[in-house]
């Protein structure tokens, strides 16, 4: 599939789910689902405006990988309602910047309201791709992004970008969906449809090598929530696969990871001219 067709499908499905919250629907996390729930404090979500959490449709919480400090710029790499944003609005402080990027207007609509609601001054909501990030080179200190990476059919171009609009120094912390060694195609489809990764979820030593061949460094993945072929059954055997028969296949084989790695510092001088 296209990157192109990739993203109108994304955008579709993402649009469709922000119109459902802002109409008073519920499409968020459940108590019950094993990808979306549990991933922020009662203390985390206490003071976010309500459609703010029920469009949080993530993997992971990227703003618990790490440290934000006052002052500091942050972009999140489809910001949906902007959960992520909003907490890591508070942490950078009135000095600091928090963008939020996203290609769907729905959601773009909904954070807005969101960042109304919430009072949050230091925040701003841009339209565009994340293959095409709308951000001057070297303008960002931290990068976020939750369960957002995998929909993309173009992942090298991402990172690319991602690493062009960081300050040197600068970190990438995201949580992500990754696959855990081999799974049959048509298994891997749909338990990919099961958690939402339209075009499909890298597998933690090929995430790594795009990182490297973006240019990032001190790469971690860490599997934080490994999903079990017990959470997927009823959606594998509505898809008309014998689920007992490929347990052993597929059992572990999704996971979600804390991704994290950082630009390069600039090069220090040595006297009148810098070092080569």
């Amino acid at each position: 599939m296209s990157t192109t067709n990739v993203q109108e499908v994304v955008r579709k499905k993402y649009g469709e789910i922000a119109r459902s919250v802002g109409s008073g629907g519920c499409c968020g996390p459940t108590s019950c689902d094993p990808i979306t729930s549990n991933l922020y404090s009662d203390a985390e979500t206490g003071g976010l405006p309500s459609d703010a959490v029920s469009a949080s449709l993530g993997c992971g919480n990227p703003t618990a990988l790490i440290e934000l400090e006052a002052g500091q710029t942050v972009l999140d790499l489809g910001s949906g309602g902007g959960i992520d944003v909003l907490l890591s609005a508070k942490r950078v402080g009135p000095t600091g910047k928090v963008f939020g990027l996203d290609m769907t207007d729905e959601m773009l609509a909904l954070a807005r309201e969101n960042q109304r609601k919430a009072g949050a001054t230091n925040v701003e909501f841009l339209k565009g791709t994340i293959e095409a990030i709308p951000l001057p080179d070297q303008s960002v200190d931290v990068i976020i992004s939750n369960c957002v990476i995998n929909l993309s059919a173009d992942k090298d171009s991402v990172l690319r970008e991602a690493f062009r609009v960081l300050k040197p120094g600068g970190r990438f912390a995201v949580s992500d969906v990754v696959v855990r060694g081999p799974v049959p195609a048509e298994i891997r489809r749909s338990l990919e449809l099961w958690v939402g990764c339209v075009a499909g979820a890298l597998e933690q030593d090929e995430y790594k090598a795009k990182l490297t061949a973006a240019g990032f460094e001190g790469i971690d993945v860490e599997t934080w929530r490994v999903y079990r072929v017990e959470d997927a059954r009823s959606f594998l055997a509505e898809s008309g696969i014998d689920v007992d028969r490929l347990a052993p296949e597929i059992d572990g084989k999704i996971a979600s990871a804390f991704i994290r790695g950082r630009r390069p510092a600039a090069k220090s001088c040595c006297g009148p001219t810098c070092c080569s």
